[in-house]
């Protein structure tokens, strides 16, 4: 069990934020994606999408660690995942057909990338009274270009990964850089993330106050953690992650 957080109240300063699932909308952009790239197969006629759906995910949760420990490559990891998610299909069996279906999906995926509801405006808010940065298990490359896309990139301080830090979170380590980097203490610090282990567990293991974004539905393990399902309506959002305390102005 994590320690009940302390009754002494720090002002917030700093912000942090995962960005998959929590800034950008991965989980209906792969839907939507997989919806364009099995359109008009007739293996997929009557196809219950939303099961295709999550057994993507649950390929993709299995894989991704493996990629960002170096032990495959995104290329051959997107190759093998659509090899087994398309086998039960007769779609995918070879290494060239495989290749070609995943070229074609990211392709789609990329072309059909959205924030999630709020995330912008959220960020908009945060930015001149508070520092924003973004801790994320995944390429440094990636994510920059994903916050270009997404129209954040000149709304975030600092973005820390696990490919430059090289560790994944929880790692207290990556926090810590994170912390570092934008010259803030734990105690003034909110962690915002969808991921429980990854992002609260994490965040409080290095003594970051943690709001868990639950869009899903999710179990909260620990009741004194602080959960949102949505990051709107603006107002009642802002006031869960930085409390009744006045905006800082302190800036980098």
């Amino acid at each position: 069990m994590q320690p009940e957080p302390s009754s002494s109240i720090v002002p917030v300063t700093t912000v942090l934020f995962d960005l998959d699932d929590t800034l950008f909308d991965h989980a209906n952009t792969a839907r939507a994606a997989l919806a364009t790239s099995t359109a008009g197969l007739p293996e997929f006629a009557g196809a219950d999408m939303e099961a295709l759906y999550q057994q993507y995910s649950e390929i993709l949760e299995e894989m991704h660690p493996q990629v960002l420990a170096g032990k495959c490559t995104y290329e051959d990891a997107r190759r093998l995942r659509f090899q087994r998610l398309l086998a039960p299909y007769g779609l995918a069996r070879t290494h060239a057909a495989a290749t070609e279906f995943a070229q074609q999906h990211y392709g789609h995926y990329q072309r059909l990338r959205q924030p999630i509801a709020g995330a912008v405006a959220l960020l908009e808010a945060l930015r001149p009274h508070y520092k924003v940065g973004i801790v994320t298990n995944n390429r440094t490359a990636e994510q920059q270009e994903k916050l270009r896309h997404l129209g954040m990139a000149h709304l975030v301080d600092a973005l820390v990964t696990s490919e430059e830090v090289g560790v994944t979170k929880p790692n207290p380590r990556i926090f810590e850089v994170a912390l570092q980097r934008l010259r803030s203490r734990a105690a003034e610090t909110v962690m915002v993330g969808d991921n429980w282990q990854a992002d609260v567990v994490g965040a409080l293991d290095v003594g970051i106050r943690p709001v868990w974004l639950n869009r899903f539905a999710g179990l909260r393990p620990l009741a004194h953690v602080e959960e949102i399902t949505s990051l709107e309506p603006l107002a009642e959002v802002l006031l869960q992650i930085t409390g009744a305390q006045p905006p800082v102005s302190q800036k980098l």
